[in-house]
């Protein structure tokens, strides 16, 4: 869409346009026909994207997908937040739930499905980032024990999967149901597990490449590394700890 401008002659918008012409008429009226222009093509592109978003989606939450079994870390941990649940009284369903899905989903998968550099060697573009984050707020909403009500102003990327969140959200519930029924693993399993894993990757981190890095880092910021550690002596213990908490 092109409308004037005083000084280059025109002005090239995409789909909508910026906010600080909201209040004029004319412009309103032609970014919305602009949206609905694109929205087919919003529709179309969603459609083609479609079996890939479900298949990441029910392989995240499935306890055996394609013969990949659950890690025992996560039952590990699923099972002592109900542990903690219980001792605390705390018997309401939706608090636990939002538990599980702040400790994994939330905290690991959507970082994950945002920032596919972490674990792949690829540069992500500004687009491929926009699609990206309609895909992790899908993911967001799914994992919510909230209703999402809609409307007609509500964003696109939210009316895009509106239909589809119901579903995901039935995997999410029967992914922590199943979990939930699973053998408890004890502590010596558990024990046992991260010593395994700890020998199987032992030859695929650098220690020195490791310690290249944090140099680095601490020659940089050697000032305020100092004056951090100045300071920490000084405090007690609980003071120490509530200070590593705010930093983490």
């Amino acid at each position: 869409m092109i409308t004037p401008d005083l000084e280059s002659g025109v002005k090239v918008w995409h789909l909508v346009k910026n906010h600080d012409h909201g209040d004029q008429k004319e412009g309103d009226r032609g970014s919305k026909m602009v949206s609905e222009i694109y929205l087919t093509r919003l529709l179309a592109t969603k459609g083609t994207l479609q079996k890939f978003v479900d298949d990441l989606f029910e392989t995240l939450f499935s306890t055996v997908h394609r013969g990949s079994a659950l890690p025992l870390a996560i039952k590990y941990m699923f099972d002592f937040l109900d542990e903690q649940a219980d001792r605390h009284g705390i018997h309401d369903t939706d608090v636990r739930h939002t538990w599980k899905s702040n400790c994994l989903p939330l905290r690991f998968w959507v970082n994950v499905i945002k920032n596919p550099q972490f674990v792949f060697d690829i540069h992500k573009g500004s687009i491929t980032d926009a699609c990206l984050s309609v895909v992790a707020q899908t993911f967001m909403d799914s994992c919510s024990t909230s209703e999402h009500r809609l409307g007609k102003d509500s964003p696109s990327n939210k009316l895009l999967y509106a239909k589809d969140i119901p579903s995901y959200k039935s995997w999410v519930e029967r992914y922590y149901a199943d979990i939930a029924k699973l053998p408890a693993i004890s502590d010596q399993d558990m024990n046992a597990y991260l010593a395994e894993q700890s020998r199987l990757h032992a030859v695929e981190f650098n220690m020195l490449s490791a310690l290249n890095e944090i140099y680095s880092y601490v020659s940089k910021y050697s000032e305020e590394v100092m004056l951090l550690r100045a300071g920490w002596k000084g405090r007690k213990k609980d003071e120490r700890l509530s200070a590593w908490l705010l930093l983490n």
